[in-house]
């Protein structure tokens, strides 16, 4: 993919004396891998310094499973037992290292690129706009949740010539200026902005300094770009004054660009919507095979991006309505009979509350698992409360875990939820004793929480194969 030569050029490091000649002259590097463990067939280790423990520690291990070289920082001492054949890069500080070499390495190519952030639905939107992208353009996407400091690099590494689009999760959030290094890094023609929520409040302090941070994604962007914002949030439009880019608004507004109307909710087919782009007064009758009346917004700036990428508006729809696969929230067999909506990988209020909504649409009765919402900062009392008081009106049974989620429960009952359909759970194995006592055929069961609590496990022990 690269040669050592790319690494030396676009890291400004130098190869260490004890690297073999071989080592200059080598086939160059398939990757990069910042894990040791696995295989590394011919791939680039990154020793990046972790919370625990030091990358440097594992230069050996990586090049045991095949790693061709390594970035060190500079005044490691290699051991004597590396292998003669693996080239050592010697830098002041690997990640900074890491991330001088992407931005160079993204100068090469004359891609397209597509940054998402905000503070809910960014993976979403990155999956549906990678989907819809697919379909006509040799399209790159970040993996998984590769939106920070070392997972944005490690995207923009993964650039080839064939590349015609690539669309980048950009998901820093815990200080100002985070995603302006992203951005200086990736080089964004287009921004999407899905919403701006008390996510991160520990860290940015209010939700004006959450903004902020989301708006230097749009200021990065050049005067032939274009900014897609979402019109329903009153801090995203605002961001419209920060960029010298053209500017798209989406949203169920009908003074937005691009507006929906009309929407019908069919549970687990999915959602029915008429978009209307009001320049030139088209619309079109939509259905999109996603799950909740929140996968609009999501669909929504997929268009909006797309559109901008160069795609029209009938074969954004017809791509729109062939997605076959859902983003995150799954749903799959549960215990007895029961269906589960698994929705575990993470949770903010207002995630929580569109799941909610998901859950009031299907049949049967209505089970709800929540467990804590974690950095909402100031916001953290009102956020669970408002999430307790929608799960009263929705859930037929509701199950809570976590010590914040006690919030949830506490709050239900207050809305008049009866007692004994709250259960106040002490760990997720509590939860699974529970559920597994009270699950009856034709139950619908949400499960959502904050990562921390690992409530997939919740999932993973009620769940049956089809």
């Amino acid at each position: 993919m690269f040669t050592l030569d790319d690494v030396l050029h676009g890291t400004g490091g130098y190869l260490d004396a004890a690297s073999s000649a071989f080592a200059l002259i080598a086939h160059g590097f398939n990757g990069v891998a910042i894990d040791s463990r696995g295989t590394l067939d011919g791939a680039l280790f990154v020793a990046l310094p972790g919370e625990r423990v030091d990358g440097h520690e594992f230069v050996l291990d990586a090049a045991g499973h095949g790693a061709r070289g390594a970035l060190v920082r500079e005044d490691w001492p290699a051991p004597a037992v590396l292998p003669p054949d693996m080239a050592l890069v010697r830098v002041r500080e690997p990640l900074e290292a890491l991330q001088r070499f992407a931005a160079w390495w993204r100068t090469r190519f004359q891609v397209q690129v597509i940054g998402i952030t905000g503070s809910v639905g960014k993976t979403s939107t990155k999956e549906v706009i990678a989907g819809v992208l697919a379909t006509r353009y040799n399209t790159l996407k970040s993996l998984g949740n590769l939106n920070n400091e070392i997972g944005c690099p490690l995207t923009v590494l993964r650039l080839t010539g064939e590349h015609q689009k690539a669309v980048l999760e950009m998901g820093a959030g815990y200080q100002l200026g985070e995603l302006t290094l992203l951005c200086d890094i990736a080089r964004p023609d287009i921004a999407v902005v899905t919403l701006v929520a008390p996510v991160h409040l520990e860290r940015l302090g209010t939700l004006e300094n959450i903004a902020l941070n989301k708006s230097e994604l749009v200021q990065s962007l050049p005067h032939t770009g274009t900014a897609v914002l979402n019109g329903d949030d009153p801090l995203v439009r605002e961001m419209a004054t920060r960029t010298r880019a053209r500017v798209v608004f989406y949203g169920l507004d009908p003074q937005c660009d691009l507006y929906a109307s009309d929407i019908e909710g069919r549970g687990l087919q999915g959602v029915h919507f008429t978009l209307h782009v009001k320049r030139g007064g088209e619309t079109w009758r939509v259905r999109l095979p996603l799950l909740g009346r929140h996968s609009v917004h999501t669909a929504l700036a997929a268009v909006g991006a797309t559109q901008a990428a160069g795609m029209d508006y009938p074969s954004i729809v017809e791509a729109l309505e062939g997605l076959d696969a859902q983003v995150r929230l799954l749903v799959v067999p549960g215990y007895n009979g029961s269906t589960l909506i698994d929705d575990s990988y993470n949770a903010a209020p207002d995630s929580t509350l569109a799941a909610l909504n998901l859950l009031e649409e299907m049949p049967g009765q209505h089970v709800a698992v929540l467990g804590d919402m974690l950095e909402l900062g100031s916001h953290t009392q009102e956020g669970h409360w408002k999430v307790g008081r929608r799960a009263g009106a929705v859930a037929g049974r509701l199950v809570v875990v976590g010590s914040l989620g006690r919030l949830i429960g506490e709050e239900a009952l207050c809305a008049g939820m009866p007692p004994d359909r709250v259960f106040f759970a002490a760990d997720n194995e509590h939860v699974v004793e529970y559920l597994q006592r009270v699950l009856k055929p034709g139950d619908y069961v949400l499960v959502k929480g904050s990562r921390s609590l690992q409530m997939e496990k919740i999932v993973d022990a009620l769940k049956t194969e089809c």
